[in-house]
Order: C-alpha cells, then sequence, then structure tokens
C-alpha cells in the first residue's frame, strides 16, 4: 500500500469513488457543499486501487476534514490517513482539527473519540437541512438510527 496525494489521482477516480461511497461527490454540512472530489486530500492506494480516502479543507489556523473512508475495515488505514492529514495540518500553520459526522454514525464517533477527538458542537436537524440540497441522503443510518444531527468534533494538534 502507497499513500498519495489525490493531486496525483485521475479526476476521474476520484469522482467514481465518491460514487460508489457516497452516491455522489457532493458532501453537504453545516460548515458547507463540497465537492470531494476536487478537494485536497490523501488516498491510500494498493494495486492501482484507492482502498482508503480522506479528504480536507484549509480555513486559516483550521483544518476541516470533510471525508474519510476505508474501504478495508479493521487494517489501521483510516488512522493512518487521519495522521497524515494531521501532520500536514501542522506543517501548514493549523492549531485545530475539525469534522462533522451525523448521529448515526456511531463507528465515526467511536473512531474519532479515541484518537483524541472531543465533541464540540451538536447541530439539531441539520441533516433535514442538507436534504434539502442533496435529497438522497437516506432518512434511516446505521443500526436503524434516524439520521437528524450533525455532530462536531475537534482536536487541538500540538505543535513540536
Amino acid at each position: 500500500m502507497k499513500l498519495l496525494s489525490t493531486n496525483d489521482l485521475a479526476q476521474e477516480v476520484l469522482h467514481a469513488f465518491f460514487i460508489e461511497q457516497w452516491g455522489s461527490p457532493e458532501m453537504v454540512i453545516s460548515s458547507g457543499v463540497y465537492d470531494c472530489s476536487r478537494l485536497d486530500g490523501i488516498a491510500a492506494v494498493d494495486e492501482n486501487r484507492v482502498i482508503g480516502l480522506i479528504t480536507y479543507v484549509r480555513k486559516g489556523k483550521l483544518c476541516e476534514i470533510i471525508s474519510l473512508d476505508s474501504i478495508v475495515p479493521k487494517k489501521g488505514i483510516g488512522t493512518l490517513l487521519l495522521e497524515e492529514v494531521e501532520k500536514i495540518a501542522l506543517e501548514k500553520g493549523c492549531l485545530e482539527l475539525r469534522l462533522i459526522t451525523t448521529n448515526d454514525n456511531l463507528l465515526a464517533l467511536k473512531f474519532y473519540q479515541k484518537r483524541g477527538y472531543v465533541l464540540q458542537n451538536l447541530f439539531p436537524n441539520a441533516v433535514e437541512k442538507a436534504r434539502k440540497i442533496k435529497p438522497e441522503i437516506p432518512l434511516i443510518g446505521d443500526e436503524g438510527i434516524p439520521i437528524r444531527d450533525e455532530l462536531e468534533l475537534k482536536k487541538q494538534l500540538k505543535v513540536c
């Protein structure tokens, strides 16, 4: 497995990846509407196949993770990608990383909290607003939980 910048991957590959994972490259969250296939990011590639991908945006001293996908669970790919973005964020002068997930995504909540992220904000009924822009967002998510709210997590970065 090797890590590549999303700038080193063909636009068609990125677009297809997000269609397969999310139904669209468009991510609609409280902080904005993003075309994930055009964002900065890091891909984990194995035998010319993308097996993990993280995208992010920088906003001054803040770096926001927009998407994180690992196709092969429990192999450390998500952790590796997250650590890479944390390094990049520090190199670019960011002091904090943030991300948004939905109330049903218990695996993500567990994953990020184990890696030092803390709950920052709750956006009640934010997904209802997002569905007005992206109606294909499902009503029911993981484990039959209705998808309603967004949760923001953050991690303070330690400057060495």
